[in-house]
Order: structure tokens, then C-alpha cells, then sequence
């Protein structure tokens, strides 16, 4: 057995996202369970994985984040885990020319089930608090650097996430007022699908 005892890793229908679910050890006081590896995370990538950086934030019920990812250079690698709470995880191709581009991918998140995905740079993210105090933590490749953060309406109809809401959710202004996918498009702001591999490749040599 490997991977702390059977832990699980399924690539999504977005190249370059994968699903991670870890082995559970339990015993009478609980259990363990490996939450990060970066020697799990640079083999399925097929390139080294650095950690520049792991963030946390937290969220009422109802919130909604994203979408979220950063320009290239200088990119960044993500591996999203919700350590509190429950939350509707949502990774978005945000790569012009990606055979997926504009496509996403569903996954549910709780704090039971240790259950993260990691997103390759130019996928976009984006989640949905089901809970009150849901906490996300988020482990990145490299440092965060100001003005890179590119953004997509989470609401946008062409993406057209169904996030099931019942009641208006809550937003950050600069969420509300973020670019349609088309918008963004036109504007020049999202990666390029050969950008994207060519960045991978670099990093897969370093």
C-alpha cells in the first residue's frame, strides 16, 4: 500500500486537474491521514511541484469565490482542500485554445473527507460555502505577486455552473463587477492553452 494506505488520484475531464482523495488510518482516538505529498503531486503532474505559499480563507454560508487564476507568467499550481465545512469546489479551463476551454468540473469538499483537487496554472477556481465558517486552504507553487490575479464571473451563463442557489449569493464587489468568459476573451486577460504547456515543460526542466 502507498499513498498513506490506498489514497486515491483520479485526473478530471480538464487536463492538468486531478481529484485527490487520501487513505483514512483510523483508530480508537480518530484518525490520520495524508492531506499533501509533494512527491504524489510532481509525479501525477509530471513535473516538480514547489510550495511558494498555503493560504487560508474563510466563508459564511452562501458565499461564493471565484473564479480565480493568475496571469502567466508567473502563474501558480494550486491544491485546494476544505479543512472546515463543506463546499461546492468548482475548477474551470480558463486557457484559450484548450480543447476544454470554458468547461468545468464538480467537486464536493468537507472537512470528513479530506478530499482536495489540484488546479494547473490557467484553470480557473471557484467555490460555493454550503456551511457556515467553511475554511479552505490553499497550497501554492509559487508566492502571490500583486496585479496577477485574473477573474471570471462565477454567474457567467456560457460557463454556466450549476450552483443550485436559492438565494442571492454572497459576493466580494470585485467578484460581482469580474468579466463573462467572453469578456475576458476579448480583453486579452486569460492564459493561452501553448502558453500554458510551454510554462509546464520549463518547469518539467528546471
Amino acid at each position: 500500500m502507498s499513498f498513506a494506505e490506498q489514497g486515491k488520484v483520479t485526473e478530471l475531464g480538464i487536463s492538468g486537474a486531478f481529484r485527490i482523495e487520501p487513505g483514512h488510518i483510523p483508530d480508537r482516538r480518530g484518525k490520520f491521514y495524508e492531506a499533501f505529498r509533494a512527491d504524489v503531486l510532481s509525479e501525477i503532474l509530471g513535473r516538480p511541484f514547489r510550495v511558494g505559499q498555503a493560504n487560508y480563507s474563510v466563508s459564511k454560508k452562501g458565499t461564493l469565490r471565484g473564479i480565480h487564476t493568475t496571469a502567466l507568467p508567473p502563474g501558480q499550481e494550486k491544491l485546494v482542500t476544505c479543512v472546515r465545512g463543506s463546499a461546492l469546489d468548482v475548477a474551470v479551463d480558463l486557457r484559450v485554445g484548450s480543447p476544454t476551454f470554458g468547461q468545468y468540473e464538480i467537486t464536493q469538499q468537507d472537512e470528513a473527507s479530506g478530499v482536495s483537487v489540484l488546479m494547473s496554472e490557467g484553470i480557473g477556481h471557484a467555490f460555493l460555502a454550503l456551511s457556515d465558517e467553511v475554511c479552505m486552504n490553499y497550497i501554492c507553487s509559487t508566492e502571490y505577486v500583486h496585479g496577477t490575479m485574473v477573474d471570471v464571473n462565477a454567474l457567467d451563463p456560457v460557463i454556466g455552473i450549476p450552483w443550485d442557489l436559492t438565494s442571492e449569493p454572497l459576493m466580494s464587489d470585485k467578484d460581482k463587477a469580474a468579466p463573462s468568459l467572453t469578456e475576458a476573451v476579448a480583453a486579452g486577460l486569460l492564459p493561452t492553452y501553448t502558453d500554458c504547456l510551454a510554462h509546464y515543460e520549463k518547469i518539467r526542466q528546471s
